[in-house]
């Protein structure tokens, strides 16, 4: 038996390799798609066909062509020194396609170098490899001993999970003499076993019986199944229940929810009490239609108990029973179509990507292969596939669902370093489903770019007196290659800094093109220059670009305003030593009938800084009258600020300071001598005095400190002889009065002409009582000489003298018995009795 069935075996696997080897032979004609069929469960490493042969491929190729597979599952492999293909899982036919009349593995096959796919498809054919199987180990069968000779009564088939002739069933029963086995047609094609009673059953001699009922496939070889049927024998059921149809067909959507009504069957039975109650349930049914569908016992509704998928199976056909009370039973057949819904995206596999692709890539080389598939059928299963997002690729059709990605135009890494686009696969199903898959494509660099400046011309602006080496500003060239390509250095290229030339002024860093100052800039000699800067990149060939550097140096304030007017004569013939004659200082003439707002001179000064460092103010520090004049802040005119009275000083020495606003501001002084005087004739004499007794202001001060220290204490020595004449005669006080009828007074005093610019603020009168003196001390004899206020302090008079200093030397005055009054105009006065 065993010897049987390996020639069996070899006979059926003969009659497949043959129509392999067919189909192998015709598949050359159609490079791209090759077809293989072979039995199911056969051994891993087993022989599939040559198929680096039915692609054209010689083994020497199979190196540098690199045919590999690409597939959901692995079911097969491929050799990489022969190219045949291999089984590499167990092939299951059942498992694979259940109880669909036609099995095939589909994938696909690529090579490189030039990239390419060809489809290829394996027939996966049916062996007799499961036995015919009944749901149930015993089938109940009750009848009453009533019931007639020749009644049928339906048993249940057998399920045979292979196809074709080797599902094929006939069924045999063990020999009785009550009972034969008969074999009814169903719709479909099945066979439906029914029990036929031969005769009149008597439960008193037999209550019941035990047949064998066998199921026989039509493979080869043989493969069976048995059941135990039981039958009792009962009384007076003599009505079986019977189906309304018996075929039932209903067509419902995938995805109905759990408990959805799907069909309600419905069966009478003629028989009263229990035996007229008819139950539901289901035949001989696989359990996988168990799991989806439920019946109920007492209304035959028909409910789904678990989600329907088209995709993994459209239609279902089972049996129902009916079974009354007395055990009698009746069958009806249920189709059920489950209609597609579009429940199922597209999905995308990747089957290969080249990247990165140089930028000189010239349009339509291909990058990327795709497959798209969609599990659903009809339109729901129709797919068409594009590309979203801006990037220089497009994507065409090839065969079997695949498709491939070239480049539509040139590309440029510069712009786009890589491209991510998403492959959109959309269904034409309603509503349409989509699914996407991102594809990142990287551009390789090509030298295409020169280094470009971030600016074509460069602005600096560096204070001058900087430091040799200091910074002056950083040029930036950015190249967009990558690598040695967009390594950029720098160099001098050339300049212009008028006669003296750029090279000493700057130099530039190679690396980072760090401009530094190469000595310091001095901005009254040099204002601006400019130089060129050169950018080169580091490929092959080279790429450089120029960019111009215009530094500008700005000032600072390093000058000190100079006076052009008045000239500094005095001060400068003072400077040039011991034996120089002194230059003659300027003087303007005022008249005395001059108004407010008179022009006297106007003081012209210069400052060779710019901006606010050269910006001039003008003020006027020193003047004997402070109100009389005034100096303009800006323009510089000293001008009289009210009209000139007979009571101003005829000479007028003037000092002025000129101040820019530089940071910290600089300054100079312009010193203007003004006379008082309705001519120049009139003046003559007031600047010969002027000649004749100048001092210097140091000699001033200090020939007036020297006079104050002897007045000093000339008064504190007169206030000790008086005190001590006075404890001496215990008379009255004659320190603190002037008596006697001669007084000499002496006002009036002329004051040098630096006293006029503010340095001593005073005036001193000294009053002399000679009469009475002789008669109480005798250390003062009268009468005193008047002493002009000149030979006492040494000064020149600033104004006129005064009337009571006007007389000779020895008058008394009018009244020597009046008392004497000393008017004190910003003056100090001295008694001395």
């Amino acid at each position: 038996m065993a010897g049987r069935q390996r020639q069996s075996r070899r006979r059926a696997a003969g009659r497949v390799l043959l129509p392999a080897l067919l189909l192998g032979l015709c598949c050359r004609a159609a490079p791209e798609r090759v077809r293989y069929a072979i039995p199911e469960e056969l051994g891993r490493g087993s022989l599939v066909g040559p198929l680096a042969r039915d692609l054209g491929l010689s083994p020497a190729d199979l190196p540098a062509r690199k045919l590999r597979l690409s597939a959901e599952k692995q079911y097969f492999g491929v050799s990489g020194e022969t190219g045949n293909l291999y089984v590499s899982e167990r092939l299951d036919r059942e498992e694979m396609c259940g109880e669909a009349a036609s099995c095939s593995v589909s994938f696909e096959a690529l090579v490189q170098n030039p990239l390419n796919v060809f489809h290829v498809e394996v027939a996966i054919q049916d062996v007799n490899d499961n036995a015919p199987a009944f749901s149930k180990a015993a089938l109940d069968i009750e009848i009453g001993e009533w019931t007639l000779p020749g009644a049928r009564f339906p048993l249940e088939m057998a399920r045979d999970s292979d196809v074709g002739s080797n599902s094929l069933l006939t069924y045999q029963l063990t020999s009785n003499p009550s009972f034969t086995l008969a074999v009814k047609e169903r719709p479909g094609g099945s066979k439906q076993p029914e029990l036929v009673l031969e005769r009149a059953l008597d439960r008193e001699k037999q209550s019941s019986f035990q047949l064998v009922l066998t199921a026989v496939d039509g493979g080869d070889p043989v493969r069976s199944g048995t059941v135990q049927v039981r039958v009792n024998v009962t009384d007076a059921n003599d009505n079986a229940p019977v189906f309304s149809k018996s075929a039932y067909e209903v067509r419902v959507q995938e995805n109905l929810p759990v408990g959805s009504l799907v069909l309600r069957v419905r069966a009478t039975d003629a028989d009263t009490g229990s035996n007229g109650r008819v139950s539901y349930s289901f035949g001989n049914v696989p359990d996988g239609v168990r799991a989806l569908f439920s019946v109920d016992s007492d209304s035959g509704e028909v409910r789904t108990a678990g989600p329907l998928d088209f995709e993994e199976k459209s239609k279902y056909s089972f049996s129902l029973e009916a079974r009354d009370g007395g055990g009698l039973t009746a069958h009806c057949e249920v189709h059920i179509d489950v209609t597609d819904e579009n429940d199922n995206a597209p999905e995308i596999t990747m089957l290969s990507v080249s990247s990165p692709v140089p930028e000189d890539a010239p349009a339509g080389t291909v990058v990327a292969l795709v497959k798209v598939r969609d599990r659903d059928a009809g339109e729901n299963g129709q797919v068409s596939c594009e590309l979203s997002g801006e990037a220089p690729l497009s994507i065409v059709a090839s065969s079997g669902g695949s498709y491939k990605v070239v480049t539509a135009s040139a590309l440029d890494r510069e712009q786009a370093p890589e491209h991510r686009v998403a492959v959109v696969a959309r269904d034409r199903g309603s509503p349409a489903l989509s699914s996407r898959a991102a594809l990142v494509l990287e551009v390789s660099d090509v030298n295409d770019n020169a280094p470009v400046f971030e600016e074509a011309a460069y602005s600096a602006y560096v204070a001058e007196n900087n430091a040799a080496g200091a910074p002056v500003l950083r040029v930036r060239a950015r190249d967009a290659d990558a690598g040695a390509n967009g390594r950029v250095s720098y160099w001098l290229a050339g300049g212009s800094a008028g006669a003296a030339g750029a090279a000493p002024y700057v130099s530039v860093e190679a690396r980072s093109g760090a401009v530094y100052a190469q000595r310091s800039f001095d901005y009254e000699q040099c204002r601006e220059f400019a130089v060129a800067v050169r950018a080169q990149d580091g490929g092959a060939p080279a790429r450089s670009s120029t960019a111009t550097v215009r530094v500008f140096v700005l000032d600072r304030n390093d000058n000190a305003p100079r006076v052009l007017w008045p000239a500094a004569g005095a001060g400068a013939g003072a400077g040039a030593g011991a034996g120089a004659a002194p230059a003659a200082a300027p003087f303007e003439v005022v008249p005395r009938s001059a108004e407010a707002g008179y022009l006297v001179a106007k003081v012209v000064a210069v400052d060779a800084d710019a901006g606010r460092n050269a910006w001039l103010s003008y003020e006027l520090v020193q003047a004997p009258e402070p109100a009389l004049f005034r100096v303009g802040l800006h323009s510089g005119e000293v001008r009289t600020a009210r009209a000139v009275s007979e009571r101003d000083a005829a000479k007028q020495r003037l000092v002025a300071v000129v101040k820019d606003h530089g940071q910290p501001a600089l300054s100079a002084t312009a010193t203007l001598h003004v006379v008082l005087a309705e001519s120049l004739q009139e003046a003559l004499p007031e600047l010969s005095e002027r000649a004749a007794g100048a001092d210097s202001p140091a000699e001033l001060q200090f020939y007036l400190v020297l006079a104050l220290a002897l007045l000093s204490a000339l008064f504190l020595l007169s206030v000790a002889l008086a005190v001590l004449a006075r404890v001496r005669r215990a008379g009255p006080p004659a320190v603190l009065r002037c008596l006697g009828a001669q007084r000499f007074s002496v006002a009036g005093a002329a004051f040098p002409a630096d006293f006029c610019e503010g340095t001593l603020p005073y005036s001193y009168n000294l009053c002399v009582a000679p009469g009475r003196a002789v008669a109480e001390g005798a250390w003062l004899p009268p009468p005193l000489p008047s002493l002009a206020a000149e030979e006492l302090l040494g000064g020149e008079p600033c104004g006129e003298r005064s009337p009571s200093s006007s007389a000779g030397a020895g008058e008394p005055p009018a009244d020597a018995e009046a008392p004497q009054v000393c008017k004190r105009a910003q003056s100090l006065s001295l008694s001395l009795s």
